[in-house]
C-alpha cells in the first residue's frame, strides 16, 4: 500500500468513526427516555436484562454507551449490580450487529447512495430543528458518514492481498501467526478506542483478500479482548459501582477470548456450515460475521451459570471509594452523555447530602455542648461533596431536553440548601447553653425542640416526602416559635430570665428556624428533581 494509500485507509477510519460517534450520540439523545425505560424494565428478571442489553446496543450501536448508561443506573440506584451485568452481557452480544452491517450492507450495495441521501436528510433537520429532531439528524448524519468510511475502507483493500501473499505466510506458521493477528485486533481496538471500526477494518481487509480467514477471526478475538482497554480506562476516577460494571465487562470479554481463541477451527467450520443452512454466500466478511456472533453467544453461555457468584465476588471489591463519605458515590462523569441518567445520580448524590446534613441537625438539636468537632467534620464532608454536585450539573448539558434544563438548576439549589443546614446546625451547636430556665419557658422549649423533629422527620430526603405533611409542620412549628419568642421576650422583660440567657435562647430558637427552612426547600426541590417544576411549589420553595 503506498503513502497515499495509507492516508486515504486512515481517512476511511476516521470517517467511520466519526460516523459512529454522531449516530451513537444523536440516538442517546434522540432516544433518552425510551433508552432510560428499556434499561429499567431489565429489573424484571435476568434475561430480560440480557435481552434489553442486545436490544440497546443493536439500536445505538455502541456498546460502550450501553454499559456506561447502565453503570449510571447502577450509580442513580435503579438496577443493582445483578441486573445490570445482565444488560452488560447482553451488549456484548448486540455489538455484533456491526459486523452482520458491514458484511450484508458494505459488500452488496452501493454505499454512496446509500450515505449521501442519510447526510443530506440527517444535516438538514440537524441545522433546521432543535432537540430531538436534531439529535436525530446528527443520527443520521452519523449514519451516512459511516457508510461513507466504510466504502472507503473497502476500497483501500481492494487488490492489496493480490500484492501481500500472507496466506503462505499463515501457512507456514499457523498458531503463532494467530496469536499475532489476536494481538493486532487488540491494538486496533486500544488505538481506535472502538472495537466496531477494528472490526471494520478487519473484515475489509478479509474481504479484499489481504489476511486468510482464519487470521483475521484471530483479529475478531483480538477486538473482543481490546475493547476492555475502554473499561479499564474508564474506572479511573470512577465510583465504586462503575468499577464492578466495568470489570464485569472485563470478565466477560476475557472469558469469550479464552475460550474461542483454541476453538477458532472448529468456530470457523460451524460458520461455514451456518452459512450454507440459512442460504447466505461463504463471503469472508459474512462467515466473521457468522463467527463473531457465535464467539459472544458462547462467551455469554459459559459466564452465565456463574453470574451470581461473580455478582457477590464483584460485590467485595473496591469498597474503599464507599467508605468515604466525602467522595461522590453515585457521580459518574461517564454518563453525563446521558443527560436523565445523570440527573438520576444527582438525585442519589443529594439524598446521600441530606443525610448527612439531617444527621448534622439532630445532633445539633441535642447537643448542650459548643463547637463539636465531629460536626466540623461532617460540615466538611458536606461541603466536598457539595462542590463535587455542583461540577457535576455543569458538566450535564440537556441538549433542549426541558426536563433536564430545569432539573440542574434544582440540584444546584437542593447543595446549596444542605451546605446551608450544615451551617446553620453548626451556628447551633456553637451557641452556649442558656443553663437553667423558669419551668414555662424550658416547656415551651421542648415544644419547639418536638416541632423541629417533625419537620426533620417529614423532609428526610431519604424517602420521597410527603409535602402537604411538611407544610403542615412547618406551620406548627412556625406558630410556635412566634409563640415561644413572645414568652420569651415578655420573661425577659418582668426579668425572670436573665439577659445572657434571653439571648442565646433566642439565638438558638433563630438557628433552629433557619435550619429547618433551609430543610423544607431542600426537600421540595428534591422531590420534583428530574420530574418537572411545578409553578406553586417553586414559588413556595423560594
Amino acid at each position: 500500500m503506498s503513502w497515499s494509500g495509507l492516508i486515504v485507509f486512515a481517512g476511511g477510519i476516521g470517517l467511520f468513526l466519526l460516523g459512529m460517534r454522531l449516530m451513537s450520540d444523536g440516538l442517546k439523545i434522540a432516544a433518552g427516555p425510551a433508552l432510560r425505560s428499556l434499561l429499567a424494565s431489565a429489573t424484571r428478571s435476568p434475561v430480560r436484562g440480557v435481552a434489553s442489553g442486545v436490544l440497546i446496543t443493536a439500536l445505538v450501536q455502541s456498546s460502550s454507551a450501553v454499559i456506561f448508561a447502565t453503570i449510571g443506573f447502577v450509580n442513580a440506584g435503579l438496577l443493582n449490580l445483578g441486573q445490570a451485568i445482565g444488560v452488560i452481557f447482553g451488549a456484548n452480544v448486540g455489538t455484533t450487529l456491526t459486523s452482520w452491517i458491514v458484511a450484508l450492507v458494505g459488500f452488496n450495495l452501493d454505499l454512496q447512495r446509500l450515505a449521501m441521501p442519510a447526510v443530506a436528510l440527517g444535516m438538514g433537520l440537524w441545522i433546521s430543528g432543535g432537540g430531538r429532531r436534531a439529535a436525530l439528524g446528527q443520527a443520521l448524519t452519523g449514519f451516512g458518514i459511516f457508510f461513507l468510511g466504510l466504502d472507503v475502507l473497502k476500497d483501500s483493500f481492494a487488490g492489496v492481498g493480490d500484492a501481500l501473499d500472507l496466506h503462505a505466510l499463515g501457512a507456514r506458521d499457523g498458531v503463532g501467526l494467530l496469536l499475532l493477528y489476536t494481538a493486532l485486533g487488540i491494538v486496533l481496538t486500544v488505538l481506535m478506542q472502538s472495537s466496531s471500526a477494528a472490526l471494520a477494518v478487519t473484515l475489509t481487509a478479509a474481504a479484499g483478500g489481504l489476511i486468510p480467514l482464519a487470521a483475521a477471526a484471530a483479529m475478531v478475538i483480538g477486538a473482543k479482548v481490546g475493547t476492555t482497554s475502554t473499561a479499564a480506562f474508564a474506572v479511573f476516577g470512577a465510583t465504586p459501582a462503575a468499577k464492578r460494571s466495568a470489570a464485569a465487562h472485563v470478565i466477560f470479554s476475557l472469558v469469550t477470548a479464552a475460550i474461542s481463541l483454541p476453538l477458532l477451527p472448529w468456530l470457523l467450520a460451524l460458520s461455514r456450515l451456518a452459512a450454507e443452512a440459512f442460504g447466505l454466500a461463504a463471503h469472508p466478511a459474512t462467515l466473521l460475521a457468522i463467527f463473531h456472533t457465535l464467539t459472544a453467544l458462547l462467551g455469554l453461555l459459559a459466564i452465565w451459570p456463574f453470574t451470581a457468584a461473580l455478582v457477590r465476588w464483584l460485590g467485595r471489591r473496591f469498597g474503599a471509594q464507599d467508605a468515604d463519605e466525602g467522595l461522590p458515590h453515585h457521580l459518574d462523569r461517564h454518563i453525563v452523555a446521558t443527560p436523565r441518567l445523570a440527573i438520576d445520580a444527582l438525585a442519589m448524590e443529594l439524598r446521600r447530602m441530606g443525610a448527612i446534613a439531617h444527621r448534622m441537625a439532630r445532633a445539633a438539636l441535642s447537643s448542650e455542648s459548643g463547637q463539636d468537632a465531629r460536626l466540623l467534620a461532617e460540615q466538611a464532608t458536606l461541603e466536598r461533596l457539595g462542590e463535587a454536585v455542583i461540577d457535576y450539573a455543569g458538566s450535564v448539558h440537556g441538549g433542549g431536553d426541558a426536563v433536564v434544563d430545569g432539573a440542574l438548576p434544582q440540584a444546584v439549589r437542593v447543595a446549596q440548601y444542605f451546605r446551608g443546614m450544615a451551617e446553620r446546625a453548626l451556628e447551633l451547636a456553637r451557641t452556649p447553653s442558656p443553663g437553667e430556665l423558669p419551668a414555662a419557658q424550658a416547656a415551651a422549649i421542648a415544644e419547639l425542640r418536638a416541632a423541629a423533629d417533625q419537620v426533620l422527620a417529614a423532609a428526610d430526603p431519604q424517602d420521597r416526602p410527603d409535602l402537604a405533611a411538611l407544610d403542615a409542620a412547618q406551620a406548627r412549628f412556625e406558630a410556635l416559635y412566634r409563640q415561644v419568642k413572645g414568652e420569651l421576650l415578655r420573661a425577659g422583660s418582668r426579668g425572670e430570665i436573665g439577659a445572657a440567657a434571653l439571648v442565646r435562647t433566642l439565638d438558638r430558637a433563630s438557628a433552629l428556624r433557619r435550619l429547618l427552612d433551609q430543610a423544607g426547600k431542600a426537600a421540595r426541590y428534591l422531590a420534583r428533581l428530574g420530574v418537572g417544576t411545578d409553578a406553586t411549589d417553586t414559588a413556595r420553595a423560594t
